[in-house]
């Protein structure tokens, strides 16, 4: 069985989509469209901006959903997923792609929720860290050790690696006990706040209206989502998994070993990068890759 999985922040790069934009015209019709959504020209940033640019999350997030979205429009006929997934804001390219949301609506919740993101990065000091090299149980004793500060798993890449998220010295003490408990690498990430963690509480709450007030529609095809890593084709139990997912950690690796069990046999990556690939393959060896 065949299954989509698109990325999340941190994929960008300067140039990203440039390519798409100029060889499809249908392509350029969607860019376009999405300036115009925007009311300013991603296009621009997204081609031609600096690295500083695109590391602002309200660029980040939309600018990756573009690449993302409209890779997997311009296969036309050829795009037939049996099961789509995605990583943190990789899950709203899904429901696009999977036709639960339609591509105005998608990316206007996508603007929404990286300006509420924003917002909540900016009322409190937060940040997040890698810890390679231990199981999850290691790491999430660790987190729960700390009494005085905001620490919690973030994401759940792949066996051995994770990401953790809270207070500035809550995850420097993280990260000193977690090399103590024989972690590989503990290292401070350069983003803007501590996403999938209890600091997001705000975004989600400013977040759950702009999405309760958004048609979802039943999905092609099962989408996994990152809160409990099932499969959903339900839009009243879409809408409360994509309103939890911001304080809530992404569940990867279960996402792909579910997906495993449901069938899948073949994972096509559609966005920037390929980050994803690299994890499923940790997840799963004998995954055919696209």
């Amino acid at each position: 069985m065949r299954s989509y999985v698109f990325p999340g922040q941190g994929a960008q790069y300067v140039g990203m989509g440039k390519d798409l934009y100029e060889q499809s015209t249908l392509a350029k019709e969607y860019f376009e469209n999405a300036n115009e959504i925007l009311g300013f020209r991603i296009t621009d940033l997204m081609f031609e901006g600096t690295p500083e640019d695109l590391r602002q999350t309200k660029v980040t997030q939309p600018a990756i959903f573009l690449q993302s979205l409209i890779s997997a429009i311009v296969l036309g006929d050829e795009f037939k997923p049996d099961m789509v997934a995605g990583h943190s804001l990789g899950e709203f390219s899904a429901l696009v792609a999977a036709k639960a949301l339609t591509f105005e609506d998608g990316l206007k919740l996508v603007y929404a929720r990286a300006i509420a993101m924003q917002k909540a990065c900016e009322m409190e000091e937060s940040t997040m860290a890698a810890v390679l090299g231990l199981d999850d149980e290691t790491v999430e004793e660790v987190c729960e050790s700390i009494k005085d500060s905001i620490v919690v798993p973030a994401n759940y890449n792949c066996p051995g690696q994770i990401v953790i998220s809270g207070s500035i010295v809550g995850i420097d003490k993280a990260c000193d006990l977690l090399k103590e408990r024989g972690a590989k690498r503990a290292l401070k990430l350069s983003v803007g706040g501590a996403f999938h963690s209890p600091f997001m509480q705000p975004a989600s709450e400013e977040l759950q209206s702009a999405i309760n007030a958004t048609i979802i529609s039943t999905p092609i095809c099962p989408v996994y989502q990152n809160v409990n890593a099932y499969p959903q084709t339900n839009p009243e139990y879409i809408k409360e998994n994509l309103i939890a997912q911001l304080t809530a950690p992404v569940r990867w690796t279960q996402t792909v070993k579910n997906m495993v069990t449901d069938g899948a046999t073949e994972f096509i990556e559609l966005g920037p990068g390929d980050v994803l690939k690299g994890l499923i393959k940790k997840v799963f060896p004998e995954a055919i890759l696209g």
